[in-house]
C-alpha cells in the first residue's frame, strides 16, 4: 500500500498557516507530511520563506499521528552538520519518533547566501557524504571530534538524543549518487518516477547487506481548484519554475533568475506538466506512475498559499480515496 502524505511547502505560506495546514492535513487523513527548507522561494509570487525547522517543532507538538520529513535539507552550506544533527534529534523528541531527516546537496538559491560560492556537482556531493557521516556520528550520542575534507567538528555531543533513532533520507538522480549514497542512507528522495533508479537502489541496499528495503519517497505538484482555468493561471504564476528541471533549479541563484529564465514558459506548458483543475481523476493518473515505479510514499505539492484551505476542505479526502483504491 503507498503512503500519501502532504507537503508543507515554505515557499507559500507563512509559519502559522503551515501549521493550521498541517493539522489540517492529518485530519483529513494524510499519512506524512514534508516540509521544504528553503531561504527563499522560487518566484518572488510565492512570497514566502520562513524557518523549516522552528515550523517543523511546531508541527511535531501540534499533530499526533503522520510521520515527518524534511523534504530536503542541505547540510554543507546554510547549516554546519552537526547544527542539523541536533535539530533532527529535536524535532524527533518533540514528534515522538515520528520525523525523518530528508537530506540533499541544495541549491544554489538557498545556500549562496552565506557567502561561501557555489561548488560543483561533485564536490556538493563530496560534502554531503562527509556530512552524513558526521550527523551519524552525532546521533550515536557520544562526544565527537572530527577533521575531515570539508568540516570540522570539535568536541561536540548531542545531550538530548531520541530514543527512536532518527532515519535517514538522501536525495538521488541517478547511479552515480546511488553508488555515492546508497549505504549512508535509510531511505530514498527522488523527483521523477524512475523505476530504473528504485530497482539500482535496492539491488546497492541488498549488495550492502543493509537491513530491510528502505522507503522511496517522492513528491508531484498539482493545483486542484473548481474552476480550471483559474488552476493553470495559478500554477504558471507560481510554479513555472519547475519546468527548469532539477540540474537547472540547482544552479540559479535568486528567484529574479528563476523569473527570468522561465518568462517564456506559457500557461499550457505547465498544464501539460502539472495536472490543473477539479479533475481528481487526472490527478490519480498523474500520481500513477509514482507506485507502479516502486514508491512506496508520495506526497502531494497543492500549489498556491491561498488554495490550501479550499483543497484540504473539498479535495484532499476523496483524493486520497482515489488514489488509495487506484493503488492497492
Amino acid at each position: 500500500m503507498t503512503n500519501f502524505g502532504y507537503t508543507l511547502m515554505t515557499e507559500q505560506s507563512g509559519p502559522k498557516d503551515l501549521v493550521r495546514y498541517a493539522i489540517s492535513a492529518e485530519e483529513c487523513g494524510f499519512d506524512f507530511e514534508v516540509c521544504s527548507d528553503h531561504f527563499s522561494p522560487w518566484l518572488a509570487s510565492q512570497g514566502h520563506a520562513p524557518n523549516a525547522w522552528a515550523v517543523l517543532g511546531a508541527v511535531a507538538h501540534a499533530t499526533e499521528r503522520v510521520d515527518l520529513y524534511t523534504y530536503v535539507t542541505c547540510p554543507t552550506m546554510r547549516y554546519h552538520p552537526a547544527i542539523v544533527a541536533q535539530q533532527a534529534a529535536t524535532v524527533q523528541i518533540l514528534s515522538d519518533g515520528r520525523f525523518t531527516l530528508g537530506l540533499g546537496s541544495g541549491e544554489n538559491l538557498n545556500e549562496h547566501i552565506v557567502g561561501r560560492g557555489w561548488p560543483t556537482a561533485e564536490r556538493r556531493q563530496d560534502m554531503l557524504r562527509e556530512a552524513i557521516k558526521i550527523i551519524r556520528e552525532l546521533f550515536g550520542g557520544q562526544l565527537v571530534s572530527w577533521r575531515g575534507d570539508y568540516f570540522q567538528v570539535d568536541s561536540a555531543r548531542l545531550w538530548d538524543v531520541p530514543d527512536v533513532p532518527v532515519g535517514i533520507a538522501v536525495a538521488m538522480g541517478g547511479t552515480k549518487a546511488i553508488d555515492r549514497f546508497a549505504k549512508l542512507s535509510d531511505h530514498l528522495v527522488a523527483v521523477e518516477p524512475n523505476g530504473e533508479l528504485v530497482r539500482e537502489w535496492h539491488a546497492a541496499r541488498q549488495a550492502a547487506n543493509l537491513a530491510g528495503g528502505g522507503r522511496v519517497v517522492g513528491q508531484i505538484p498539482v493545483c486542484w481548484d473548481p474552476d480550471r482555468d483559474a488552476a493553470v493561471a495559478r500554477a504558471h504564476d507560481q510554479f513555472r519554475w519547475f519546468a527548469g528541471g532539477w540540474k537547472v533549479n540547482a544552479d540559479l541563484p535568486t528567484p529574479a533568475g528563476f523569473a527570468g529564465a522561465t518568462q517564456f514558459v506559457r500557461p499550457e506548458d505547465v498544464a501539460d506538466s502539472i495536472p490543473c483543475g477539479p479533475d481528481l481523476d487526472a490527478i490519480v493518473e498523474a500520481v500513477r506512475p509514482y507506485w507502479e515505479a516502486g514508491f512506496t510514499d508520495v506526497a502531494l505539492v497543492q500549489i498556491g498559499g491561498d488554495a490550501q484551505d479550499p483543497f484540504l476542505k473539498e479535495a484532499a479526502q476523496p483524493l486520497l480515496g482515489a488514489l488509495r483504491d487506484a493503488s492497492s
